[in-house]
């Protein structure tokens, strides 16, 4: 597993991550299996909304693929998943945006959003693909409270926007 830190397009830090594993999609759903005792559609459960959509993107709920749409609700445990010419916008609760590239697979596994009580935490997985992140309120509050992983480590959040891509190795 190979990684590096650069800067992309307008200075925005990028992290490219190159794996040999092929068995990062059978992880996800070994892992959203153990999700699946408990119901993920509770309102308090619910996280965020797709905004944008192409035709190759589909959301995995309780072990089933559904067709992404826009307006659709997404819920802590849902995974996103983007085909060869897919692409997928997300908004979260707290004004998060996350916008996933072709070939693109993502969970939230835990998700807090109640700034009143001090309530605020973002802990998801980039399993492949690419990511653009841009900050919401949680990052703006309480920056420690926000960790994507990805195959090589984690991203803390310090900053407003980033960049991640996870690509297999060429044989």
């Amino acid at each position: 597993m190979k990684h590096s830190n650069s800067l992309g397009a307008r200075g925005v830090p990028t992290v490219r991550v190159r794996f040999a594993s092929r068995g990062v999609a059978a992880l996800a759903l070994t892992f959203f299996g153990l999700l699946g005792s408990t119901s993920c559609f509770a309102q308090d459960n619910l996280i965020g909304f797709v905004k944008t959509v192409s035709a190759h993107a589909t959301l995995i709920v309780e072990g089933k693929s559904i067709k992404a749409l826009a307006g659709m609700p997404l819920h802590i445990g849902f995974v996103v998943k983007t085909g060869s010419a897919g692409f997928l916008g997300l908004t979260l609760r707290d004004n998060t945006l996350l916008s996933f590239g072709p070939n693109s697979e993502f969970i939230v596994d835990e998700y807090l959003y109640s700034p009143s009580r001090g309530e605020l935490k973002l802990s998801a997985k980039l399993l492949k693909g690419s990511l653009q992140y841009v900050s919401g309120i949680i990052a703006k509050l309480k920056p420690e409270a926000v960790a994507i992983r990805y195959p090589a480590g984690v991203v803390g959040v310090r900053g407003t926007e980033f960049l991640l891509l996870v690509e297999e190795e060429k044989s």
